[in-house]
Parts: C-alpha cells; sequence; structure tokens
C-alpha cells in the first residue's frame, strides 16, 4: 500500500509518498511560488534521484500535476502508475470544535473545513485548495483529512477558555485550541507502550521543540493543557514567536512605533522569539554556535528559552497532580541535548537526574539510558493510576531516554473499504498516515521516562508552520503510531483541528 501525504500552504505543496509495507519514503519534495510567478518544483527520490523545474504553476492542481508526472517519469519515478496510489492524507491545520478526529474526505467535509477558515485564514483555505486538486487529479482515491487541534478536543473548558467577554467565545469562537496535536497525539502513546503500561494510567508532560514548540500536558491519554492558544503564538518563546506576553505590550509597540495590526503580527511572529532576543538567527543551532563564544544575547535567549519551558513543565505536573513521564520531540528535542540537559537539571523536584556524559550521546535516532547511574535499593514500584494514587518521580529515580525519527508526526488511521456496502469504509490494517505538520521529515523523539521505585514518595498562529523539518527517508518498523479508526458508524468523525 503506497500513499501520499500532502501539506498544503497557501502558495506551496509539501509532499512525500510512503510505501506502508517497507515503511519507508519513496520520494518527496516541495512546490514554490504556486500562483504568484517564478515557480520551483522540487522532487528527491529515496535513492539520491533528483528532478529541480523552473516552472509556473497557477494553482494546486497544475502543482499536483507535476507531482504525478515526477511520480511516474520513466527517469526519476518510483511508480508505475498513479493506481499505485492508495490513498492521500491531507494535514489541515485548524479543525476548530468540530473535528476531534480524522475524518474521511467529503463534501460535507470540505464545506466544514471552509467554515474554519477565519480561524486559520492561509493554511484552511490552502488545503481546501488542495483537497480539491487532488479530486482532479486522482480521481475517487479515498482522502483524509488529519487535524493538528484534533489531539487536543478534550481539554476541559476552564483550560481552553480566554478570560475575556464571553460574547467574543460564542460570536467568533476565540478559544484556546492546541496545535502539533499529531506529534503529541503519537509520542504519547509511544510512551505508554515503552513504560509497559496503559496510556490511562499515567501522567505526562510532552514537549514538541523545534522551531515551532509546544508542550501538552496528557493525564489518562487526553489532552488536560497546551500551551498554543487560538494561534501557534501562545506557549512560550519560539524560534521567531513571542509565546506568551503581556497584551498590553502589544498596544504599547503599535502606539510608539505607528504599526498595523498586520506589521504587529509580523512583528509578533516572524521577529521575535531566539531571533528577536540574540539578533542572530532563528536557527538554535546557530544562536548555539555563538552562545559558545560567550555572545551574550545568544546566552540570554538560551536562559529565557530553558527558563520558560521549565515553568510550563512545573504548571503542567501541578495541572495534573503529579507527572509520570517527560517526552522531548522535534527538531531542537531530539538533537539538541544541551537544552534537554539544561530542562531536566531545573526538574530536580520532580526527582529527574540526567547523566550529561549519556545525554550528550542521544542524537540522531540513537537511543538509550540517560540516566545517571546509581545504586538502587528497594523493590520498584508501580505506576498507578489516580484511583490507586499515582507516584510522581522521586530523586534518585532512574530515566531512560528513548530516541527515533520518523518521516512526519504522524497520526495514524484506518481506511475502511471493499465492504459489502462500497460505501462504507472497511478496516484494511494499518495506515500509517504520517501527516503530520512537515516541510520534509520530522526527528521524532527523546522519551524521559521515570522508573518508580519503592520509596517514592506519593503524590498522587499567528497563522504560521509549526514544525522542523529533516531529510530522513526512513520511518521504522517498531513505531505503531496512534490508531485512530473511522468510528463506527463507519462514519467519518467529526472534530477539532489545531496549528500552524
Amino acid at each position: 500500500m503506497k500513499i501520499l501525504v500532502i501539506n498544503a500552504g497557501s502558495s506551496s505543496l509539501k509532499y512525500q509518498l510512503i510505501d506502508m509495507e517497507s515503511e519507508k519514503v519513496l520520494a518527496k519534495g516541495n512546490c514554490e511560488r504556486i500562483g504568484i510567478g517564478g515557480g520551483i518544483f522540487g522532487y528527491k527520490t529515496a535513492d539520491g534521484r533528483e528532478k529541480k523545474l523552473s516552472v509556473e504553476m497557477k494553482d494546486h492542481t497544475e502543482a499536483f500535476r507535476q507531482v504525478t508526472q515526477a511520480l511516474v517519469d520513466s527517469q526519476v519515478g518510483v511508480i508505475k502508475d498513479l493506481s499505485e496510489v492508495s490513498a492521500i492524507g491531507h494535514r489541515i491545520v485548524q479543525g476548530g470544535a468540530r473535528f476531534s478526529k480524522s475524518v474521511l474526505i467529503d463534501d460535507e467535509v470540505i464545506a466544514a473545513v471552509e467554515k474554519l477558515i477565519p480561524l486559520a485564514p492561509l493554511h484552511n483555505s490552502a488545503c481546501v485548495e488542495g483537497i480539491r486538486a487532488c479530486r482532479k487529479v486522482f480521481g475517487k482515491v479515498p482522502e483524509v483529512a488529519v487535524f493538528d487541534t484534533a489531539f487536543h478536543s478534550t481539554m476541559p473548558q476552564k483550560a481552553y477558555m480566554f478570560a475575556i467577554p464571553y460574547e467574543y467565545y460564542e460570536k467568533y469562537h476565540i478559544r484556546r485550541y492546541g496545535f502539533h496535536g499529531t506529534s503529541h497525539r503519537y509520542v504519547s502513546q509511544k510512551c505508554a507502550e515503552l513504560m509497559g503500561k496503559p496510556l490511562s494510567e499515567i501522567k505526562m508532560i510532552t514537549c514538541h521543540l523545534g522551531n515551532g514548540s509546544s508542550i501538552a500536558a496528557i493525564k489518562d491519554g487526553k489532552v488536560v493543557d497546551t500551551s498554543m492558544g487560538l494561534t501557534p503564538l501562545d506557549g512560550f518563546m519560539m524560534g521567531t514567536r513571542t509565546g506568551t506576553l503581556d497584551p498590553s505590550v502589544v498596544t504599547f509597540i503599535e502606539e510608539k512605533e505607528h504599526l498595523s495590526p498586520e506589521e504587529m503580527s509580523d512583528v509578533l511572529n516572524k521577529k521575535s522569539g531566539l531571533l528577536g532576543i540574540s539578533g542572530i538567527s532563528s536557527d538554535d543551532r546557530d544562536v548555539t554556535a555563538a552562545a559558545e563564544k560567550g555572545e551574550p544575547r545568544a546566552i540570554l535567549a538560551h536562559e529565557m528559552l530553558v527558563y520558560q519551558i521549565q515553568k510550563f513543565i512545573g504548571a503542567y505536573a501541578a495541572a495534573m497532580n503529579g507527572c509520570d513521564a517527560i517526552v522531548f520531540t522535534a527538531g531542537l528535542g531530539e538533537n539538541q541535548w544541551h537544552h534537554r540537559q539544561n530542562v531536566c537539571n531545573g526538574l530536580t523536584y520532580l526527582g529527574v537526574k540526567v547523566s550529561e556524559e549519556l545525554n550528550q550521546q542521544m542524537l540522531h535516532g540513537k537511543g538509550g539510558r540517560i540516566s545517571a547511574p546509581e545504586r538502587r535499593t528497594g523493590h520498584r514500584a508501580r505506576h498507578q493510576s489516580d484511583r490507586g494514587g499515582a507516584l510522581t518521580p522521586a530523586s534518585g529515580k532512574s530515566f531512560e531516554i528513548i530516541k527515533r525519527q520518523a518521516a512526519f508526526c504522524c497520526l495514524p488511521f484506518f481506511i475502511r473499504r471493499g465492504d459489502e456496502n462500497s460505501a462504507r469504509p472497511k478496516r484494511h490494517g494499518q495506515l500509517e498516515s504520517m501527516v503530520g505538520a512537515f516541510g520534509g521529515a520530522v526527528p521524532f523523539h527523546d522519551i524521559v521516562v521515570p522508573e518508580q521505585q519503592g520509596d517514592a514518595p506519593d503524590c498522587g498562529k499567528t497563522h504560521q508552520g509549526i514544525d522542523d523539518p529533516a531529510d530522513d527517508f526512513r520511518l521504522t518498523a517498531e513505531r505503531p503510531g496512534n490508531d485512530v479508526e473511522l468510528e463506527n458508524s463507519d462514519r467519518a468523525p467529526v472534530d477539532s483541528a489545531d496549528d500552524q
């Protein structure tokens, strides 16, 4: 089974073709400058064959035709015929309060996504264009929408509401939606698997740290709170985004600098964060290099970043009344070992104790234990659910960091087809839809898992892209991901989405 995954932007279209049997990315690329002139089509196969063209693409349909031509090209193609594509997955940024699961796309779903365009004008409109373009090119191939916001739809109202006049929530649906849901969902399930415990018995904090970053508190498999809000601008500082700040800062700068709302949005989303503080770059590798040379503003940017991450972890441990595991994922979370180290060094009150030597070895897919070696006494206590009294990590516990890479942050789904009622999708094995927020491949996760011991104390956007690409064509077989069945009903479930 081969699946084409799509991330459509306002003037771009990123794509990957994945062979689900071998779990390999066969080909991937990007269509740039769609509809604005000077178009560029890029294509690369797993074995290194490439195609790059300067070609005008007036709309997403023409972009898809470039993609399909390359996939079956006699020189660089990876399939013989388009009929080999079994399904298409679309990443949808904003699902609002309506979409809480992945859905099989039909006319009703398209109309619903269109109604949510005001919440993500650049992204959702492009997604709709991408879906319609796919229909024109591929015909009746099953298409699935995977929503960035969906996983966060379990947040209680006390967490997702803002303390503004209630009428704005009623009129404009202004609330916290959260983003990076596909990533948070996957790593939470993988973390439970690695701990050998049901997700329903674990309190964990998942940290998606990249150029766009978010943290989620997950209790009993459900999101309790998450750092991104109405847009991906909220939370802690990122590559170019401010994260949370006093709203009066916005009006003050607007007044003093005589900025329009659009110009102010540009400042907050594209000129702030690591870039704004360091004055060097939004790329943390550049900031790290400057910090190592003693550049004061680069050092300050890193101190602020670590401090803010620690605050969110502390707040979410409080929100859940405990924490059993901490997960690090995405580009910074996987590869910037010093950020993991510095964050964890400030979490000793949760019992986190990490070996710097071992931590430095955990890069680029290498896995292993990062706990500081120590003598262990007493029997190992078992994690318990809230009903039995959850155990928080105590000082002296062992932590394990498990790392792996995936082609995308993924929210797997099932396609049901071939049933006696052909209109109803039939379970046909796992279709791991690698439809996360991608600009290429997204480096996957480092998971810090506390191993409880017997003497442990009892404690009970604005609309910008958010993920970090890597250049990896590998998928690992031991990554089953999250199974999201098209619900029974056998109807497409309706819920919420999020992101960028």
